[in-house]
């Protein structure tokens, strides 16, 4: 069985990231984004950065402020970018098109908001049989009612690594040790 992987990079854009809508570890997210890209283009495995076209709604409008990626991820010309137009990736996107033409079996997943397209993604790559790996340190959101985001951010995680896949695998892992990993293969 082939092995695979595609980085998936969910919702880093300004428009998510403003002095209205502070997250966590904005700064250490962006930077384990940035290592684990790094690592991805030096096994020639696929970064995909996934954008919100909120058009519809008027919000994160493509070629706007609000819809561009963070100034601080480096994003290199081969990356591939994918619209998506729900919090669920895959709905009504390129996305299964371009991971099925790239032969993509594993998803490491990252991004942001945790608790609306980063857990509607993970959701759905389940239920589609992909191998799932979530970055523990590598996704964040902001603060809800009654919650702190750290608090959101370890609940999903601890969702996510007692989730049932349907028949991939699901982990839930620190970079570091993701990376150690793909360094033991």
């Amino acid at each position: 069985m082939f092995n695979r992987k595609a980085l998936l990079v969910i919702d880093m854009q300004k428009g998510s990231f403003t002095e209205a809508t502070p997250r966590h570890n904005t700064e250490g997210v962006v930077q384990i984004i940035n290592l684990l890209a790094a690592v991805f283009r030096e096994q020639s495995w696929p970064v995909l950065f996934i954008q919100h076209d909120g058009s519809t709604m008027n919000e994160f409008v493509p070629f706007t402020t609000e819809w561009e990626l963070l100034d601080e991820l480096k994003i290199d010309n081969d990356d591939i970018r994918i619209d998506k137009y729900a919090n669920d990736v895959f709905y009504r996107s390129e996305l299964k098109k371009r991971l099925d033409l790239l032969a993509v079996n594993e998803l490491v997943i990252t991004g942001c908001a945790t608790d609306f397209c980063v857990e509607s993604t993970v959701q759905s790559a389940v239920s589609k049989d992909y191998n799932v790996t979530v970055i523990e340190d590598g996704h964040t959101t902001g603060d809800r009612p009654g919650l702190r985001a750290h608090q959101v951010i370890d609940h999903y995680n601890w969702v996510w690594k007692n989730m049932i896949p349907t028949k991939g695998k699901i982990e839930v892992l620190p970079h570091h040790l993701f990376l150690q990993q793909i360094l033991n293969d």
